[in-house]
């Protein structure tokens, strides 16, 4: 027990490095690609280098998690994480806007570091502990995403391309620490026996996975939770911009109190509800609170109020603080561990093509309506809380 918390702790700590080197370089995105394009063409640039990441890590997320299923988590680990350190390194050189759209070419297309630590965490506990640990990770994440941003501005201040430097520096900090102190999570009498041409067919690894029942309706539930929550996640800030006139000091206010609040529901709030109610329950209600916190983003364009912004993100993040864990929980316990990497690359690559799909079409319903775009995702999230709560592993069908 205590060699697997261990390993666990390792990867939070691995998890928290790359979650802060991530955070430390979205308040420089778009001075540094302002070095570049126009002033009234930033946007269109950081969209087009978002979606070109999101398009290499759709392909090659499955391809990355069955290649851990066959080789150890490890070693395709290691790849995956040097692969960030090359691209960040390339953004911090800079010098033309092609060399930062090589540089989240490289990344997209050695993503799968997720889905890699998703599988390592399932090969390493029991199923009944995985939301737990699945929490962490989120609330490790969400520590990243507070101290990030600031640290960033700082060496921002300096130079503009220094944080992309500590970026690459803390990134490759994570591959040293897995290198040498985590050990293979995967023994070779559980990986799959061989490797094919269809190993790096990502749609293969579609066709694979969805042909499990019980795991196709999960990442449809997913599908729906994501787009859900994709859609405040894109567009809050911009709402906030014009719906309230906020200036960037508050909105950056609310945006620490998204972290704060993901942390603890993380972190102490589930821990405490996995020892009372079961995952499912849990999940079903974190739907409902997500549902309606984008309910009350949607009140709140009606009745102008701090207090009703405010309840809405305590709502959405406490939501899918809950949900998320307990979804990747049941999700990992769908497949045996040989196919672990192969099912949390495919639900990697889901996400990514969310994030190019989603974001374009909110903005089209929002440009037309935000009544209209919140009361679409809410109505989203609230249509999967039903689909989940009547949900029914094949295995429980038949005990009935």
């Amino acid at each position: 027990m205590r060699t697997k918390k261990y390993k666990l702790w390792i990867i939070l700590g691995i998890v928290l490095l790359n979650s802060i080197g991530f955070s430390i370089v979205l308040p420089l995105l778009p001075f540094l690609i302002g070095k570049y394009l126009p002033s009234q063409q930033v946007v269109v640039g950081m969209s087009a280098l978002m979606s070109v990441f999101a398009v290499c890590s759709f392909f090659s997320a499955p391809v990355f998690g069955a290649l851990s299923d066959r080789y150890g988590r490890k070693n395709i680990l290691l790849i995956s994480l040097l692969g960030s350190v090359a691209g960040y390194v390339l953004f911090g050189i800079g010098g033309a806007l092609w060399v930062l759209f090589l540089g989240r070419i490289i990344d997209g297309l050695t993503a799968g570091n997720i889905s890699i630590l998703f599988a390592y965490i399932a090969d390493t506990t029991e199923p009944n502990e995985r939301a737990k640990w699945f929490g962490l990770v989120g609330a490790a994440m969400g520590i990243g995403k507070i101290g990030g941003p600031a640290l960033g501005g700082l060496l921002g201040s300096i130079s503009i391309g220094l944080p992309f430097y500590a970026t690459a520096v803390l990134i490759f900090v994570s591959s040293v620490a897995v290198c040498f102190l985590l050990p293979e999570s995967l023994t070779p009498n559980k990986r799959t026996r061989s490797l094919t041409l269809s190993n790096v067919n990502t749609f293969s690894h579609f066709k694979e996975i969805f042909r499990l029942k019980e795991v196709k309706s999960l990442l449809a539930l997913g599908v729906l939770f994501y787009a859900g929550l994709s859609i405040f996640q894109f567009n809050f800030t911009l709402f906030l911009k014009d719906i309230y006139q906020w200036t960037p000091a508050f909105i950056g206010g609310i945006l620490t109190s998204v972290g704060i609040c993901d942390i603890t529901t993380r972190a102490i709030l589930l821990p405490w509800l996995l020892k009372h109610f079961n995952e499912k329950n849990i999940g079903t209600t974190g739907l409902v609170i997500l549902g309606i916190g984008l309910g009350l983003i949607l009140a709140s364009i009606y009745i102008h109020s701090a207090v009703i912004v405010s309840l809405a993100v305590i709502c959405i993040i406490s939501g899918e603080g809950l949900f998320d864990p307990t979804y990747n929980g049941k999700l990992s316990q769908s497949v045996e561990e040989s196919k672990q990497g192969k099912l949390q690359g495919v639900n990697q690559s889901l996400q990514s093509a969310n994030n190019v799909l989603v974001p374009l079409g909110a903005a089209a319903i929002y440009y037309f309506s935000p009544s209209l775009l919140y009361s679409t995702a809410a109505s989203v999230v609230l249509a999967a809380a039903i689909i989940y709560s009547k949900y029914k592993p094949p295995h429980q069908l038949l005990q009935e």
